[in-house]
């Protein structure tokens, strides 16, 4: 068992011997499901005035292919022979709501890039497309910070050899007060693998080493809904109610947004973060 009070960093060959899982990650993923861990994160959840507008400077922003469920709804995903959900892509989903961001979110993508050139090039296209600078306290940084065309920060960051096999979003940056015990709730609640905890940041990637990375950052108490939130995906074939019911037990409350009667569950961390949890896939 890991030791979340000291600070626990592992590289790919040594993840693979300690959380037991070989070159596809296969091994990993049982691991997990046996202990009961068979949740995986498959989406980010963006609430927006129209989204369609903001699907589609995500979909344009990314590469990636746009399409709706339902009225309200914008699904943003790879294109392709993509088929959802796939650990190789977190996908987005933009959701319409009547009100308008009033504050920072706590939840932000970060977006890779593999040169400096790429960077600038990226950057200048994003903002073609709509995106605005940013500034959110950060000091002279070699990252670019940018708001989405309803002022959803995100940042493009300089290349980073870690981010070179991830594909367009490089990770999904989670503000929290205390990384360590968000570590203890999220490495129980989820099958990813963790690769590093210590008192400013805890990151996942997926239990197959594939996708974006998902990072709690150390920022402060959070005091605001999110606008931006994590949608979590059983295995198919398992029991939804059960590991809603795990993740009570470990901490989770339920969370009353006026949903009604839907297929999936609002759930908050032990720190308020919102999250839901879908039906099986």
């Amino acid at each position: 068992m890991v030791d979340l009070t000291q600070p626990y960093c592992v590289g790919p060959s040594a993840s693979s011997s300690l959380f037991g899982y070989g070159a596809d990650g296969r091994v990993a993923e049982r691991v997990h499901r046996i202990a009961g861990m068979a949740l995986r994160p498959v989406q980010v959840n963006i609430k927006a005035l129209d989204d369609a507008a903001v699907g589609r400077f995500w979909a344009e922003a990314l590469g990636w292919s746009v399409s709706s469920e339902g009225p309200g709804v914008t699904n943003v995903e790879p294109g392709g022979d993509f088929v959802w959900p796939d650990p190789t892509a977190v996908c987005i989903d933009v959701v319409a709501v009547p009100e308008p961001k009033m504050t920072k979110n706590r939840v932000h993508l970060d977006l890779a890039t593999t040169s400096a050139a790429h960077q600038a090039e990226l950057v200048a296209r994003l903002k073609a497309l709509g995106a605005t600078p940013a500034h959110v306290g950060q000091a002279p940084v070699p990252w670019t910070v940018l708001a989405d065309p309803e002022g959803n920060e995100f940042c493009v960051l300089e290349p980073r050899e870690i981010y070179r096999d991830t594909g367009p979003i490089a990770r999904v940056v989670v503000d929290c007060a205390d990384p360590r015990a968000m570590a203890r709730f999220w490495d129980e609640a989820m099958d990813w693998t963790l690769h590093e905890v210590t008192d400013d940041r805890a990151v996942w990637r997926s239990a197959k080493d594939v996708g974006p990375y998902l990072e709690f950052r150390r920022t402060g108490v959070k005091t605001v809904p999110d606008r931006v939130h994590l949608d979590l995906l059983p295995y198919a074939g398992d029991d939804k109610a059960a590991e809603v019911a795990r993740l009570r037990a470990l901490g989770a409350t339920d969370l009353d947004l006026g949903q009604g009667d839907v297929p999936w569950t609002c759930l908050a961390d032990p720190e308020g973060h919102e999250f839901c949890v879908l039906g099986s896939s």
